[in-house]
């Protein structure tokens, strides 16, 4: 394209030395806080999560993630982080057919909102860019090449260019024509690199079934996908500043009013990334400040259900007659606690703990191991309720002082709430029952058992809590002949979990009510929705 299109030291200068290095560091600051923040947040899960929710909507997932794709692009909000993320949640075939028609419809949006609705904001928007002049121009005479070349290069942002090329001459189904086509390299790239991306998250997790031949291809693919973009980048550059395809447009003089807002682009060139980068680092201390919290930021993780303990061949016993007795004294048949009572009894209750503190963990078989990770889980719960009330719910609690405060000793070696779950039961025991046996001390959790759980009676105690949750309606909700049935939110916390076990949610769920498993024996899977978890604390005094 023609000098008019290039950045010109009046309209973009360097600035001095001192604002060179300042950049230099801004650019540096926000690279490294930004590497620093993706090793920190657990986007892993973030991203499974995000997962979850678009496969339980189904079809309606497709279009809700697109309708936000639009709103953002029309907000000008930067799509590349969706971008990536559709690659990572619906991977590189569908992610890219996702973004290219939501890119594209929104482009087509925004200029019939710029030539029709909104021109003279979008008109002063443009008086702003000395550029602008120049671009109307080269695509007055070049017409849907110059759009296709501005799409390839960066020179001029998507949001804003969508509204811009409203104001231009060009007709519309020409230039959808021409976006669409032209962004397509740059869409592939970072759907690719969002699908790579969760490929290497699951790997660095151990989920990943990917051989070394197939670890090539995808980074093949990867480096063979930015080499050829990175190309046709270079490309459309070179054909704006040599003059190509018809786009050679007389050089147009800046306009008066943009020459003295030469200073304050300066100013703005170093200010705005440098405060960009006191942002980003500012954001990566205090999540590294939030320790264990933070792996838990969005949600349970996943884990892949293993028996690790299967083969142990402790002898040992460990003695929960102690806590036994508190949970017989204490709690209902309907696992409602009275706490008033529980308190003048703490004493016994330490002191079960204080066993579990130096229990030798290596010396029980499979069944005492998870018996006693199952009750202290439990006692470790209760404990925490009397230690902060009176309480309305376990959320009174402050976050640092509930589920990932590192306090409770087991085995000698001390954990938080958080920790016993997902790193000692969770991926030790391929046993999805565990989430009805461990209780968070609410009323929407699974009830407590007014007995302590024991190894030779595990699995019934296990299985009886499992049907206990699947005939009661705070947890489940099904008719006969009903294509909708309701679940716990426990099965949209922990539904790989169960997955891994029976197949399916609904599969697992069937196990434990003859109406749901006729339904999908015959042909029919109910639409599955989870049920409000009431937050209130388990008190008998909350007691339904």
């Amino acid at each position: 394209m023609s000098s008019s299109l290039q950045t010109s030291p009046d309209v973009h200068p360097t600035g001095g030395a001192a604002a060179r290095w300042m950049r230099l560091l801004s650019y540096g600051t926000i690279v490294g806080s930004l590497t620093w923040l993706v090793r920190l947040l657990p986007i892993g899960r973030l991203i499974e999560a995000l997962s979850a929710r678009i496969d339980h909507m189904g079809s309606w997932g497709i279009v809700v993630f697109g309708l936000a794709y639009l709103l953002a692009a029309l907000l000008f909000v930067p799509g590349a982080a969706l971008t990536l993320a559709a690659g990572a949640v619906f991977g590189l075939v569908q992610g890219t057919l996702i973004v290219s028609v939501a890119s594209t419809l929104a482009a087509a949006l925004a200029f019939l909102i710029a030539r029709h609705l909104a021109r003279d904001a979008v008109v002063r928007r443009a008086g702003e860019s000395p550029r602008f002049a120049a671009i109307d121009r080269a695509i007055g005479q070049g017409g849907w090449r110059v759009v296709a070349l501005l799409r390839l290069s960066p020179a001029v942002p998507f949001s804003i260019g969508n509204y811009l090329y409203g104001l231009t001459a060009i007709r519309f189904v020409p230039y959808v024509l021409a976006s669409w086509l032209a962004m397509l390299p740059g869409t592939f790239l970072y759907v690719y690199l969002g699908h790579a991306g969760r490929a290497g998250l699951e790997a660095a997790g151990g989920d990943s079934g990917r051989s070394p031949g197939e670890w090539a291809l995808l980074a093949a693919g990867l480096v063979a996908t930015a080499a050829v973009t990175i190309y046709v980048t270079r490309l459309a550059r070179r054909a704006m500043r040599d003059g190509e395809a018809d786009v050679a447009a007389a050089p147009a003089a800046p306009e008066p009013a943009a020459i003295p807002a030469a200073p304050r682009r300066k100013t703005l060139a170093t200010v705005v990334p440098a405060l960009l980068a006191l942002l980003l680092l500012g954001s990566a201390l205090y999540a590294s400040s939030l320790g264990p919290r933070l792996a838990y930021l969005f949600g349970p993780p996943p884990a892949k259900l293993q028996e690790r303990f299967a083969d142990a061949t402790g002898t040992a016993r460990f003695d929960h007659s102690a806590f036994d007795g508190l949970l017989g004294r204490h709690v209902d048949s309907a696992g409602f606690v009275d706490y008033d009572g529980l308190a003048k009894e703490s004493k016994l209750l330490d002191e079960y703990l204080s066993g579990v503190a130096a229990a030798a963990l290596d010396d029980l078989g499979r069944d005492e191991r998870l018996a006693l990770l199952l009750n202290s889980y439990n006692a470790f719960t209760l404990r925490l309720i009397l230690d902060n009330r009176p309480l309305a719910s376990i959320q009174d609690i402050p976050a640092d002082r509930r589920w990932d405060d590192v306090r409770w000793v087991l085995g000698g070696k001390t954990y938080s709430l958080n920790q016993i779950e997902h790193e000692q039961v969770r991926p030790n025991f391929k046993e999805p029952r565990i989430h009805f046996a461990l209780v968070c001390a609410a009323v929407g959790c699974p009830p407590l058992r007014n007995e302590a759980y024991a190894a030779d009676r595990l699995d019934a105690q296990l299985q009886s809590q499992s049907v206990y949750v699947h005939t009661h309606a705070r947890w489940f909700q099904y008719e006969a002949g009903a294509g909708h049935v309701q679940l716990t939110k426990l099965y949209d916390w922990y539904g790989g979990d169960f997955e891994q076990v029976a197949g399916s949610v609904l599969d697992f769920a069937a196990e434990y009510s003859a109406d749901l498993r006729a339904a999908i024996e015959g042909g029919t899977r109910p639409e599955e929705s989870f049920l409000e978890y009431d937050w209130a604390l388990n008190s008998q005094e909350n007691s339904r």
